[in-house]
């Protein structure tokens, strides 16, 4: 670990708008060619960083070697683009000694920091919540972004459990997914300075950026990016006419994201604009309907017929 021992003070704590980038694929294998393209296009917009390999980029379908492969590859690519943009990987699981392991593993990497979130499933209680992203902090010096998203892990981080973990030097923030916003407003009220709070509802991000959050991470933003950071750039400035005007240009888009299981929406309309080569996804993941693919075409682009 000796060589990221200095990370958390390089990397100041996740603010602004994040990208949970997608992985592409392509006849079942990681698609290189879509993948430099799409950090070379993400890497020109209105972005504070990426996450790689979390739940929009299929994390849980990729193998060490190809987790590896897309760490690499997704820094070439920043590097080539000139633009130093902060990247953390998304982690996940319910062994804890496996998920050490893993942070030892990838030490080495290039990435700035990493993404865990709740152990899905074995529902454990709040005490062994703390124990495991405790054990988290131990195995590694980068900053640490707690993922809490209760109806995909069965468990829900308290804030009594949060502001234990915030104690942590490397435990910088949370990606909230909570869906309370009351347990939300009294994390903001109760947090220690320079634990950031970024929302991760894509439906809800203007009323959680209206109460305070540091910022988003939004997987609708693969879509008009330019306009979801314009929305929060206005609100966090205090303009909330302003915001409110470009939120509610957005606010159908990730409903129609996130009709069908994300991120088949997300990766149907990067296919269609060109971004990537294959809307494919893995299994257990699906393609989109029909009818929604034409939604979405439909909404993307309005007047122009599908392919």
């Amino acid at each position: 670990m000796d060589t990221c021992t200095d990370q958390p003070d390089q990397t100041p704590p996740p603010r602004g708008l994040w990208l949970p980038l997608i992985t592409p694929f392509r006849d079942g294998a990681l698609d290189a060619v879509s993948l430099r393209r799409l950090i070379t296009h993400y890497a020109r917009a209105p972005l504070d960083g990426l996450i790689l390999g979390a739940t929009t980029g299929e994390g849980l379908t990729l193998d060490e070697d190809e987790l590896e492969r897309l760490v690499m590859l997704s820094a070439d690519a920043l590097a080539a683009s000139g633009r130093r943009l902060p990247v953390y990987l998304g982690l996940s699981g319910s062994d804890t000694r496996k998920l050490t392991k893993t942070l030892q593993r990838t030490a080495p990497w290039p990435i700035d920091g990493v993404l865990i979130a709740c152990p899905y499933y074995t529902r454990p209680s709040q005490q062994g919540l703390v124990l495991h992203f405790e054990a988290a902090a131990d195995a590694t010096a980068r900053p640490i972004l707690i993922y809490n998203i209760p109806y995909r892990t069965g468990v829900n981080l308290h804030n009594e459990a949060m502001l234990r973990l915030a104690e942590r030097a490397n435990i910088v923030g949370v990606k909230d997914c909570c869906a309370d916003p009351a347990q939300t407003a009294e994390l903001l009220r109760l947090r220690p300075p320079g634990f950031a709070v970024l929302t991760g509802e894509d439906a809800l991000a203007f009323d959680a950026l209206s109460r305070g959050c540091d910022g988003a991470i939004l997987a609708s933003a693969h879509l008009e990016t330019e306009a979801f950071a314009a929305m929060m750039h206005r609100l966090q400035a205090g303009d909330r006419l302003g915001g409110t005007t470009e939120w509610q240009r957005l606010a159908d888009l990730p409903k129609l994201l996130f009709a069908e299981p994300s991120p088949a929406p997300i990766k149907h309309a990067l296919w269609r604009r060109g971004l990537i080569d294959s809307p494919e996804v893995r299994l257990p993941m699906t393609p989109v309907s029909a009818p929604l693919a034409a939604a979405l075409d439909a909404r993307l682009w309005p007047g122009r017929s599908a392919a």
